[in-house]
């Protein structure tokens, strides 16, 4: 509810007046503790108290941007929105520097074109010293003319974006204003007149704030004049630095050209040490790929006589293997045939004999006894009169 505009407020530049302020500085300003604390509840007439304690100027500073009490006073300005007399007043205040910049810097926003000019002008002749805080932290030494200045020169003041205005000699040929009359200007009448008179001037040179105020104390027709005079000579040097920027354009396209020439030799003269060097490498691989054909060729041909000669040496020890059995086969076949009648009598009884004993132990199979034995035949007598088996 604080944060909301004054429900009897008027639009401003057909907005809403708080938005005026950008949103981003609009919430910084929410979000502060001077705002919460010191700018809750005022009231037009309890403003004025709040701005005699002001003692500089400035927007947002630090690096989480933030508002300086001068902004959040103008941003309840636009919230409350005081009569145009009270703001009038805010201006002539002649005891309280801020308060008078404050109220000026208001009306900027929110005044008409007529009353911007109407209002602010007359400052320009206030020379006091105020102090602006800068976005690092740091004050600045200013004026209050200078940043009236500011006001009617400038887009942008106080982190805050101005409503655009039109330049002063467009609404003096509308006749929405009177051609502006300085503080000073009878004093440089006065002036001129003992110039034509012969007299000596009695006024020192003005030095300072004074000559910038001379310059500014001009009239309107002699302001137009002047700006006329200067964009003429404005255009004039513009050609002129346009003649020039040719000639000087030639020239630089003529060292443009050189340098793209001495480019495309480089360029071409390193694509040929490119070309030389690709063709050596394509070269050595070349060489170096029928190197390697040659050693794989090499290490193929070479396997191949490896394998054929494992398969000939086995063929050849199968062959041998063959060989000495049939020798051997021939030897016994030979030694079978050429065997004398004794020695094939003692050939068969060598084959007799292994008989013999095969018999005998079919014989004695079971007890190792003998059936056809005389002594065991009497004792199988025996044995059958006692009732008993015979032995086996």
């Amino acid at each position: 509810m604080a944060n909301r505009t004054d429900p009897l407020a008027r639009s401003i530049h057909g907005t809403n007046p708080q938005n005026l302020v950008e949103k981003i500085v609009r919430s910084k300003i929410y979000q502060s503790t001077y705002w919460k604390e010191q700018c809750f509840g005022l009231t037009a007439e309890t403003l004025v108290d709040k701005a005699m304690e002001l003692d500089h100027t400035g927007g947002t500073h630090g690096g989480n941007r933030r508002p300086t009490p001068f902004l959040c006073l103008t941003l309840k300005m636009l919230q409350i929105q005081p009569d145009k007399d009270i703001v009038v007043e805010f201006i002539k205040n002649e005891d309280y520097k801020y308060v008078r910049v404050l109220g000026a810097f208001y009306l900027r926003l929110t005044g008409t074109i007529a009353d911007v000019y109407q209002y602010l002008e007359p400052l320009y002749n206030d020379y006091r010293k105020i102090r602006q805080k800068l976005n690092d932290g740091k004050f600045m030494l200013t004026h209050v003319d200078e940043f009236i200045d500011e006001l009617l020169t400038k887009d942008y003041c106080c982190d805050t974006a101005l409503p655009r205005i039109q330049k002063r000699w467009v609404l003096e040929a509308s006749g929405t204003l009177e051609p502006r009359r300085s503080a000073l200007e009878d004093d440089f009448e006065e002036e001129e007149e003992d110039k034509e008179d012969g007299q000596p001037m009695d006024v020192d040179e003005p030095s300072g704030r004074e000559k910038q105020d001379h310059y500014r104390a001009r009239s309107p027709t002699k302001e137009r004049d002047r700006d006329r005079k200067h964009e003429r000579h404005h255009r004039e040097r513009d050609h002129d630095r346009d003649r020039d920027y040719d000639r000087d354009y030639g020239r630089g396209r003529e060292r443009d050209r050189d340098r793209d020439r001495g480019r495309e030799r480089d360029r071409e003269r390193d694509r040929g040490d490119r070309d030389r060097h690709r063709i050596r490498d394509d070269d050595y691989n070349r060489d170096r790929d029928r190197e390697r054909d040659r050693d794989g060729r090499e290490r193929e041909r070479r396997d191949r006589d490896r394998g054929r000669h494992r398969s000939r040496s086995r063929s050849r020890s199968r062959d041998r293997r063959e060989r000495d059995r049939e020798d051997g086969e021939h030897r016994r076949r030979r030694g079978r045939g050429s065997a004398s009648p004794r020695g094939r009598a003692e050939d068969d009884g060598r084959r007799e004999e292994p008989k013999k004993r095969k018999e005998k132990k079919d014989k004695g199979a079971g007890n190792g006894v003998d059936s056809n034995d005389p002594e065991i035949i009497e004792m199988n007598k025996l044995r059958a009169s006692l009732g008993m088996k015979p032995l086996k």
